[in-house]
């Protein structure tokens, strides 16, 4: 169910300009960074780029919701690392991405990592937010 703006804890506030081949900077001035295409796909790969800013997010995000549902089973995942891969590409649309995300959870069995990161990815904001419009591979 969506949240409605009295809801809403936190709000973060970015602001672009140039697109993809300029810079980008929070209103709080904790992230200003230049933003590039990268090589790949034709531009310099100078500065960061946008699916680099998503896969940060997501990742920290993803990895947050694996802890909380490891204090709901009980489980110690201290150590762990939650790694995501968003790649772009062309569509018939024009462009889209997909994830593919990946934990490494050293201090439980592989079927109850495996089990902690599915229902994890249930729970996550970004996964809720991107649910049924991308394709979000877990690994």
């Amino acid at each position: 169910m969506p949240i409605t703006q009295s809801d809403v804890l936190y709000t973060a506030v970015a602001t672009a300009e140039n697109g993809r081949d300029g810079r980008v900077a929070t209103d709080d001035g904790r992230l200003d960074v230049v933003v590039n295409p990268p090589k790949e796909m034709g531009g310099s790969g100078a500065g960061t780029n946008p699916e680099q800013l998503f896969a940060a997010g997501y990742s920290a995000c993803f990895q947050g919701a694996l802890g909380v549902v490891a204090r709901a089973e009980g489980a110690d995942v201290s150590g762990s690392t939650v790694t995501a891969k968003v790649g772009i590409g062309k569509n018939d649309d024009g462009f889209g991405i997909i994830v593919e995300i990946s934990a490494s959870i050293p201090g439980v069995s592989a079927e109850v990592g495996r089990n902690l990161v599915e229902k994890a990815h249930q729970v996550c904001p970004y996964s809720k937010a991107t649910r049924g419009d991308i394709t979000v591979t877990l690994v």
